[in-house]
């Protein structure tokens, strides 16, 4: 039996601690040897956002999960070309580890989406779906979703994004480390 992982997939732009505390909860709820931070390439249903590149969002992971003995930064789908689909991911990852056994961790917005979702009836053969609840949305699915109860943290990173952009704080909603490279790297139309 191979280590049980934890995949959170996301743009990441920027991480928040929303993220933080869903893969935490996931983690110690699930039993999970770790969590798995995975930066979207180019996702196939958004664009990104605030022209942060690749190398920027995966920093910003980097710096969000430093510390933290669970997390552990996930680049495949960077180094992918083209859209990136979950199912070509998840084949990509099972070839490079055939004993692992993986959760692949959606929020509730995701949840009502599985159906739409690329080869999702062979994905669902692969991965187990863990699924966290976000407001307003539905958690039924015809697909095999285990359910993880965490607080509700409504926060996104529209908000993180809008907020920088007007100089409005955003102490405590993302770690520091994340605040000062967007500082830095004068992020999200910063200052």
């Amino acid at each position: 039996m191979g280590k049980r992982i934890g995949i959170l997939g996301g743009t990441f732009n920027p991480p928040h601690i929303g993220h933080l505390i869903i893969a935490n909860e996931v983690l110690h709820k699930l039993n999970l040897d770790e969590i798995r931070f995975m930066p979207a390439g180019i996702p196939p249903h958004k664009k990104i956002k605030g022209d942060t590149s690749a190398a920027q969002r995966k920093e910003m992971v980097s710096k969000a999960i430093e510390g933290h003995p669970g997390f552990v930064l996930e680049t495949i789908e960077l180094e992918m070309d083209g859209p990136s689909y979950t199912y070509e991911t998840v084949r990509l990852l099972l070839q490079r580890e055939p004993d692992a056994e993986f959760h692949f961790i959606i929020g509730g917005d995701m949840i009502e989406y599985l159906p739409k979702w690329h080869k999702i009836e062979e994905l669902s053969q692969l991965i187990q779906f863990a699924g966290v609840k976000r407001p307003g949305y539905e958690t039924e699915s015809p697909y095999n979703v285990v359910m993880v109860e965490i607080p509700q943290i409504d926060i996104s990173s529209t908000l993180i994004r809008d907020r920088v952009a007007s100089g409005e704080t955003v102490a405590y909603l993302i770690p520091e480390k994340v605040s000062d490279f967007i500082r830095e790297e004068k992020l999200y139309g910063e200052g």
